[in-house]
């Protein structure tokens, strides 16, 4: 079984932003996280990501972040093995590192 998770970088994500390449970027912080700072407003908390699998699309790439990259990476891996979705990625190093790498100054709860 390959337990590899596809990740995007915050400079490749910047780039899909920029040119228009078709894509998702789902939130799966907790409520008081999102209320801090976003990239998106397309949110499930990760605790019910595999219970709300079906408002996650299958038709484009879904980035999925959080605030490190961990708890993203552990849900496409869930979301893979268990759903069978092919189309979703982690954010590496999550919001953080979006904030450090392309929105300085961005607060991160």
């Amino acid at each position: 079984m390959n337990t590899t998770v596809q990740t995007i970088s915050t400079k490749q994500l910047q780039q899909w932003r920029a040119h228009g390449h078709e894509h998702a970027i789902l939130d799966i912080r907790e409520a008081h996280e999102v209320s801090v700072s976003k990239l998106s407003d397309f949110h499930i908390p990760m605790a019910f990501c595999l219970s709300r699998q079906s408002e996650i699309p299958r038709e484009i790439p879904v980035v999925i972040y959080c605030r490190s990259g961990a708890r993203s990476a552990a849900t496409v891996s869930a979301l893979s093995t268990k759903h069978g979705f092919s189309n979703l990625c982690s954010l590496e190093g999550g919001i953080t590192a979006w904030a450090k790498d392309i929105e300085p100054g961005m607060e991160v709860a």
